[in-house]
């Protein structure tokens, strides 16, 4: 369920490649995030770019996010560039009192 969801979040279209960087990252992590304690990551892994499949040519955000699923079961184990988005105002109070 919450696969699926991932993916319909992350099947945005087109967007910048910084964006869509970001957005893959986010969805790995929320996936991984899903997954049961005892859960086989490598069969869970596979399903998960299966069902992503279908939308890799449409949406560089899943593309991303297959990649990361793609490099998470390669060996030797290394170390993934995983990195929460940078923050930003986005105006504060003062942008609130000017939208009333």
């Amino acid at each position: 369920m919450l696969l699926e969801r991932t993916i319909s979040q992350l099947d945005t279209g087109s967007i910048p490649p910084a964006r869509a960087q970001a957005l893959g990252q986010l969805g790995y992590m929320q996936w991984l995030g899903a997954l049961q304690p005892m859960a086989d990551y490598r069969a869970e892994a596979m399903r998960a770019y299966a069902a992503a499949q279908p939308f890799l040519r449409t949406s560089p955000a899943v593309a991303v996010f297959c990649d990361l699923l793609v490099a998470s079961t390669r060996m030797p184990i290394e170390p993934m560039p995983l990195a929460l988005p940078a923050r930003h105002r986005r105006g504060g109070a003062r942008a609130r009192r000017a939208a009333i």
